[in-house]
């Protein structure tokens, strides 16, 4: 059974090549704009549903024998969602609210197969522990760019890796895929994977 993730996430593709698994890639073109009020949990859950039905809809009359994985991925702290930053000061902000707190990392991924169209939702949380930053850390990583493109402006399996004393839960969903939610999930939906494999296979659908 082929899969096909919704996504142009390049860390969430890695996750799967390096997890042996053979994949195609098509891009979601959806509105990512949060609802007054959401919560991470609804709004993870409501994006990631939209990426994978976008998809499914593209494709549906195309393909068969398939699961399309949607996924997003948003950090929380005080109530408050942080998404990708849209300037330096932004990514500078957003950092100085981390700094010495814990804070929540939520991912949905939404599944659907086709042709039956059967489908799955599910949720992963991870705590994670940032220790103190000063101004120069947090100037000197910003100046990297990394933060830019990641939600809460660090990448745990980059640079910012270094500024974080521990995680509670599944480090991957940090990354913005939990491997064995959706590993688990995958099966549940008559998925078998091939053998295990150094390399995952990744081709982009015109």
């Amino acid at each position: 059974m082929k899969l096909i993730l919704a996504s142009a996430s390049p860390r969430r593709a890695q996750i799967l090549r390096e997890a042996g698994v053979r994949f195609e890639i098509v891009s979601a073109r959806i509105d990512e704009s949060p609802k007054r009020g959401e919560t991470a949990r609804a709004m993870t859950r409501r994006l990631a549903q939209a990426k994978a039905h976008a998809v499914a809809q593209e494709l549906g009359k195309k393909l068969s024998d398939v699961i399309i994985i949607g996924a997003d991925t948003i950090v929380e702290i005080d109530g408050h969602l942080l998404g990708k930053p849209k300037s330096l000061k932004a990514a500078r902000d957003m950092l100085r609210k981390l700094s010495g707190r814990t804070h929540r990392v939520v991912t949905s991924v939404a599944m659907i197969r086709l042709p039956d169209r059967a489908d799955r939702l599910a949720t992963a949380s991870t705590k994670v522990h940032f220790a103190p930053l000063t101004k120069r850390e947090i100037t000197d990583y910003v100046a990297t760019r990394e933060p830019l493109d990641k939600a809460g402006a660090y990448a745990i399996q980059g640079l910012g890796g270094r500024f974080i004393d521990r995680i509670d839960g599944c480090y991957f969903n940090v990354v913005g895929l939990p491997w064995a939610l959706l590993y688990r999930v995958l099966i549940d939906l008559g998925w078998q994977p091939a053998a295990p494999s150094h390399r995952g296979d990744v081709a982009g659908l015109a």
